[in-house]
Protein backbone atom coordinates (compact mmCIF):
# COMPACT_ATOMS: atom_id res chain seq x y z
CA UNK A 1 0.00 0.00 0.00
CA UNK A 2 1.61 3.21 -1.13
CA UNK A 3 1.40 6.52 0.56
CA UNK A 4 -1.43 8.00 -0.99
CA UNK A 5 -3.65 5.15 -0.44
CA UNK A 6 -2.90 4.73 3.11
CA UNK A 7 -4.24 8.57 3.36
CA UNK A 8 -7.34 8.24 1.60
CA UNK A 9 -8.28 5.19 3.54
CA UNK A 10 -7.09 6.84 6.73
CA UNK A 11 -9.52 10.03 5.92
CA UNK A 12 -12.19 8.03 6.06
CA UNK A 13 -11.92 7.58 9.77
CA UNK A 14 -11.65 11.48 10.43
CA UNK A 15 -14.62 11.85 12.94
CA UNK A 16 -14.67 8.26 14.30
CA UNK A 17 -13.71 7.03 17.88
CA UNK A 18 -10.53 5.13 18.14
CA UNK A 19 -11.57 3.39 21.09
CA UNK A 20 -14.39 1.48 20.03
CA UNK A 21 -12.12 0.14 17.02
CA UNK A 22 -9.32 -0.92 19.30
CA UNK A 23 -12.49 -3.20 20.73
CA UNK A 24 -13.24 -4.21 17.14
CA UNK A 25 -9.86 -5.06 16.07
CA UNK A 26 -8.74 -6.64 19.57
CA UNK A 27 -6.04 -4.24 20.20
CA UNK A 28 -5.04 -4.58 23.32
CA UNK A 29 -5.30 -0.58 25.49
CA UNK A 30 -4.78 -1.58 29.09
CA UNK A 31 -2.95 -5.01 30.43
CA UNK A 32 -3.66 -4.60 34.14
CA UNK A 33 -3.02 -0.75 34.86
CA UNK A 34 -0.34 -0.56 32.76
CA UNK A 35 -1.23 1.20 29.17
CA UNK A 36 -0.15 0.04 25.74
CA UNK A 37 1.20 3.58 24.62
CA UNK A 38 1.12 2.75 21.10
CA UNK A 39 -2.36 1.44 20.47
CA UNK A 40 -4.04 4.09 18.18
CA UNK A 41 -1.66 3.16 16.41
CA UNK A 42 -1.62 -0.40 16.24
CA UNK A 43 -5.42 0.57 15.96
CA UNK A 44 -4.80 2.27 12.38
CA UNK A 45 -2.28 -0.60 11.24
CA UNK A 46 -5.04 -3.25 11.65
CA UNK A 47 -7.63 -1.19 9.89
CA UNK A 48 -5.45 -0.86 6.61
CA UNK A 49 -4.93 -4.28 7.07
CA UNK A 50 -1.00 -4.01 7.85
CA UNK A 51 1.25 -5.98 10.44
CA UNK A 52 1.78 -4.38 13.83
CA UNK A 53 4.99 -3.10 13.71
CA UNK A 54 6.67 -3.35 16.95
CA UNK A 55 9.26 0.34 15.92
CA UNK A 56 7.76 3.11 17.69
CA UNK A 57 7.29 5.00 14.41
CA UNK A 58 6.27 2.16 12.23
CA UNK A 59 8.09 2.49 8.68
CA UNK A 60 5.58 1.01 5.66
CA UNK A 61 8.54 1.65 3.08
CA UNK A 62 7.24 4.45 0.67
CA UNK A 63 5.68 5.97 3.97
CA UNK A 64 5.93 6.55 7.50
CA UNK A 65 2.69 6.09 10.15
CA UNK A 66 3.00 9.12 13.33
CA UNK A 67 0.32 9.60 15.97
CA UNK A 68 0.22 12.84 17.56
CA UNK A 69 -2.32 13.58 20.36
CA UNK A 70 -4.68 16.63 20.42
CA UNK A 71 -5.92 18.41 23.63
CA UNK A 72 -9.38 20.57 23.57
CA UNK A 73 -8.76 24.16 25.73
CA UNK A 74 -11.76 26.13 27.53
CA UNK A 75 -12.31 27.87 24.24
CA UNK A 76 -13.52 24.66 22.75
CA UNK A 77 -10.72 25.11 20.07
CA UNK A 78 -8.47 22.09 19.28
CA UNK A 79 -4.46 22.50 20.44
CA UNK A 80 -2.00 19.96 19.60
CA UNK A 81 -0.40 18.54 23.25
CA UNK A 82 3.06 17.91 22.56
CA UNK A 83 6.14 17.94 20.11
CA UNK A 84 6.62 14.91 17.50
CA UNK A 85 9.53 12.88 17.50
CA UNK A 86 11.05 12.78 13.51
CA UNK A 87 14.34 10.75 13.33
CA UNK A 88 17.44 9.99 15.52
CA UNK A 89 20.14 12.44 15.01
CA UNK A 90 23.24 10.58 13.70
CA UNK A 91 25.92 13.49 13.47
CA UNK A 92 28.45 11.64 10.87
CA UNK A 93 25.17 11.79 8.80
CA UNK A 94 24.11 15.13 9.25
CA UNK A 95 27.63 16.35 8.76
CA UNK A 96 28.02 15.06 5.16
CA UNK A 97 24.29 15.62 4.05
CA UNK A 98 22.26 18.82 3.33
CA UNK A 99 19.04 19.29 3.84
CA UNK A 100 17.99 17.78 0.49
CA UNK A 101 19.31 14.87 1.43
CA UNK A 102 18.87 14.91 4.79
CA UNK A 103 17.25 11.66 7.02
CA UNK A 104 15.19 14.71 8.17
CA UNK A 105 13.71 15.70 4.72
CA UNK A 106 13.39 12.09 3.90
CA UNK A 107 11.70 11.39 7.01
CA UNK A 108 9.13 14.67 6.73
CA UNK A 109 8.22 13.50 2.87
CA UNK A 110 7.52 10.09 4.36
CA UNK A 111 5.39 10.91 7.27
CA UNK A 112 1.71 10.31 7.33
CA UNK A 113 0.47 12.57 10.62
CA UNK A 114 -2.45 11.10 12.29
CA UNK A 115 -4.04 13.15 15.11
CA UNK A 116 -6.58 12.28 17.64
CA UNK A 117 -7.89 13.91 20.25
CA UNK A 118 -6.78 13.08 23.91
CA UNK A 119 -9.70 13.18 26.56
CA UNK A 120 -8.43 11.62 29.14
CA UNK A 121 -5.44 9.33 30.48
CA UNK A 122 -8.02 6.70 30.89
CA UNK A 123 -8.62 6.54 27.36
CA UNK A 124 -11.90 5.67 27.34
CA UNK A 125 -12.62 7.69 23.77
CA UNK A 126 -10.47 8.95 21.20
CA UNK A 127 -11.87 10.83 18.03
CA UNK A 128 -9.69 10.26 14.90
CA UNK A 129 -9.17 14.27 13.99
CA UNK A 130 -7.46 14.65 11.03
CA UNK A 131 -4.78 13.27 8.78
CA UNK A 132 -2.17 15.07 7.27
CA UNK A 133 1.17 14.76 5.55
CA UNK A 134 3.66 17.15 5.25
CA UNK A 135 3.60 19.90 2.28
CA UNK A 136 6.84 20.87 0.51
CA UNK A 137 4.96 23.11 -1.43
CA UNK A 138 4.68 25.62 1.58
CA UNK A 139 8.15 27.51 0.70
CA UNK A 140 8.12 29.41 3.81
CA UNK A 141 8.16 26.47 6.28
CA UNK A 142 10.45 24.43 4.20
CA UNK A 143 12.99 27.25 4.26
CA UNK A 144 13.02 27.21 7.92
CA UNK A 145 12.48 23.56 8.84
CA UNK A 146 15.98 23.59 6.13
CA UNK A 147 17.40 26.68 8.47
CA UNK A 148 17.00 24.55 11.42
CA UNK A 149 18.74 21.82 10.40
CA UNK A 150 21.59 23.78 9.25
CA UNK A 151 21.79 25.26 12.48
CA UNK A 152 22.17 21.75 14.04
CA UNK A 153 25.05 20.86 11.40
CA UNK A 154 26.91 24.17 12.37
CA UNK A 155 26.80 23.73 16.22
CA UNK A 156 28.40 19.77 15.19
CA UNK A 157 30.79 21.27 13.33
CA UNK A 158 31.70 24.50 15.12
CA UNK A 159 30.90 22.97 18.92
CA UNK A 160 30.56 19.19 18.63
CA UNK A 161 26.96 16.85 19.24
CA UNK A 162 27.36 17.45 22.67
CA UNK A 163 26.62 21.16 22.09
CA UNK A 164 22.87 20.25 20.58
CA UNK A 165 20.09 21.47 23.11
CA UNK A 166 16.21 21.52 22.78
CA UNK A 167 16.48 25.54 22.48
CA UNK A 168 17.44 25.46 19.30
CA UNK A 169 15.31 25.31 16.04
CA UNK A 170 12.55 27.30 14.98
CA UNK A 171 10.25 24.86 14.36
CA UNK A 172 12.62 21.68 14.18
CA UNK A 173 14.56 21.07 17.76
CA UNK A 174 17.36 18.69 18.39
CA UNK A 175 16.23 16.91 21.90
CA UNK A 176 17.47 14.02 24.07
CA UNK A 177 16.03 11.20 22.97
CA UNK A 178 16.41 7.78 25.58
CA UNK A 179 15.73 6.58 28.89
CA UNK A 180 16.16 9.00 32.08
CA UNK A 181 17.76 12.09 32.51
CA UNK A 182 21.48 12.01 31.22
CA UNK A 183 20.81 10.55 27.47
CA UNK A 184 23.44 11.32 25.25
CA UNK A 185 21.18 10.27 22.08
CA UNK A 186 19.26 13.21 20.33
CA UNK A 187 16.42 13.13 18.08
CA UNK A 188 15.05 15.77 15.79
CA UNK A 189 11.77 17.12 16.96
CA UNK A 190 8.77 19.01 15.39
CA UNK A 191 7.78 21.82 17.49
CA UNK A 192 4.06 21.91 18.83
CA UNK A 193 3.91 24.77 15.74
CA UNK A 194 5.75 22.85 13.74
CA UNK A 195 2.68 20.03 13.74
CA UNK A 196 0.40 22.72 13.88
CA UNK A 197 1.53 23.90 10.69
CA UNK A 198 1.59 20.41 9.24
CA UNK A 199 -1.85 19.66 10.67
CA UNK A 200 -3.20 22.95 9.41
CA UNK A 201 -4.94 23.08 12.84
CA UNK A 202 -6.66 26.45 12.96
CA UNK A 203 -5.88 27.73 16.76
Amino acid sequence: MDRDEAVRKLKQLEGQDLRKLADEYGVTVWRGNKKNKGWAGHVLERYLGLPINSAQSPNFGSWELKVVPLRRLKTGKIAVKETMAITMIDPVNVLQKPFEESHLLAKLQKAVVCARLFESALEERSLLIKVATFDLGKEDIYKQVRADYEEVRETIRERGFEALTGAMGVLVQPRTKGPGHGSTSRAFYARIAFVRKILDLDV
